[in-house]
């Protein structure tokens, strides 16, 4: 019965996640869904683990948890600096206005 319950709060929230992923007016809203959305299927592994009585989907979702955070970060990196490697991704950095070229 508990299984069922929290089954079924999974998929309430993976639904309203999804909707917010499509309609978000930013894609700021859109990565907090997916990022939702990845927290709710790691809920749901995990869920899934401890009925089966299989504590190996517990390092399963801790390693997808990682997996999430990490990608919720690097794309934060590419919507601030237009680029995922040392450099930024810019070719030359920002100088106040009045000095290019000097």
């Amino acid at each position: 019965m508990m299984f069922a319950a929290g089954l079924a709060a999974c998929a309430v929230a993976l639904v309203l996640a999804l909707v917010r992923a499509m309609r978000g007016p930013t894609a700021f809203d859109r990565l907090l869904a997916v990022n939702a959305i990845g927290t709710t299927v790691i809920l749901g592994i995990a869920l899934h683990g401890y009925v089966l009585g299989r504590p190996e989907f517990v390092d399963i979702s801790i390693l997808y948890a990682i997996i999430n955070f990490i990608g919720t970060f690097a794309v934060l990196k590419l919507f601030d600096t237009g680029g995922l490697g040392d450099s930024g991704g810019r070719a030359k950095p920002d100088l106040p206005s009045g000095e290019e070229g000097q």
